[in-house]
């Protein structure tokens, strides 16, 4: 559906995207990820026709959307700027954006957002007394008044509280069971690992990773075991015992508290038993998965130590 080919941008002297490819597929929510000024934003604006590229292409259906009207019509967008009208009340916004839009019969439609986004009560207030977590519901809505195929989000739930992204990543995740794309730009990784189908990691202008998320956690699989010892003494002979198993990787010590990475076929039960074969008190020991928080962490970082 969404297809980005060996896609260059400059400003200047300056490369954003050095040549970047990926695919999005149809019925996904696909996360893009990376820092700031890596490119994310500068991707999704030649997608959309907004800005031009130095080299290469990138299409949806085949089309580039700043050439054809006829799939821009099924694309919908909610950008950092939501796009909507202060002095207009939340159903005036809609009203409005439906008629643009050529939407018919749009008076049931824009009440059907209006309860999809709980935004009914106050749909009679002008938007300019909303918080940002309504106008980002209503920023959503505005989007989706015409029923598209494939919607682009940039930072829908950035400067939210908790329970107002909570609210937008359920009407994501609402909306992607009525088979709409979202083709999702967030820092939110944890919004990222629960509700994607698949991620890209764009940093420096180049594609780190691609992949689904399913086999993405596969490959999270290895785990990090966390143990206390009694004392920093204990700590260090248990150090010095963890680098000789063979199944024990990455091992590092802090005072009394030991991080290590666990071979996928082993427990911390046979762990701690052989700990205490050597007469070495444990006080503490438990596992943890690598989250995707901690990949984006090893990419980043690693690409920052090699400047």
């Amino acid at each position: 559906m969404i297809e980005v080919q060996n896609l260059v941008k400059k400003f200047g002297s300056a490369t954003v995207l050095d040549g970047i490819s990926f695919g999005v597929q149809e019925g996904e929510i696909f996360g893009f990820l990376g820092p700031n000024g890596a490119g994310k934003t500068t991707t999704i604006r030649i997608i959309l026709g907004l800005l031009r590229a130095t080299e290469g292409a990138a299409l949806v259906w085949g089309k580039d959307l700043g050439e054809d009207d006829e799939i821009r019509n099924r694309v919908g967008v909610l950008l950092e700027y939501d796009g909507l009208y202060e002095r207009m009340t939340a159903r005036q916004n809609l009203e409005y954006f439906a008629r643009l839009y050529n939407v018919k019969d749009y008076t049931a439609k824009v009440q059907k957002l209006l309860d999809f986004t709980g935004l009914a009560e106050r749909k009679d207030d002008p938007v300019g007394k909303f918080s940002r977590g309504m106008r980002r519901k209503l920023g959503l809505a505005r989007a989706i008044i015409h029923e598209p195929d494939v919607l682009f989000l940039d930072e829908p739930s950035a400067g939210l509280d908790p329970e107002a992204q909570k609210i937008v990543r359920d009407l994501i995740v609402q909306l992607s069971q009525e088979k709409i794309t979202i083709f999702l730009n967030s820092h939110d990784l944890d919004e990222i690992e629960r509700i994607c189908s698949s991620i890209a990691i764009l940093q420096k202008g180049r594609i780190r990773i691609h992949d689904s998320m399913e086999n993405l956690k596969s490959k999270m699989e290895t785990h990090i075991v966390h143990i206390v010892m009694t004392n920093e003494e204990m700590a260090q002979k248990a150090l010095s015992l963890l680098h000789s198993l063979d199944y024990m990787h990455d091992c590092s010590r802090r005072r009394r508290e030991i991080t290590a990475t666990i071979g996928s076929s082993k427990t911390p039960s046979v762990l701690l038993s052989a700990l205490m074969e050597q007469g070495l008190e444990v006080e503490e020991i438990k596992k943890t998965s690598r989250s995707l928080e901690d990949l984006y962490l090893e990419i980043t970082r690693s690409e920052q130590s090699n400047e």
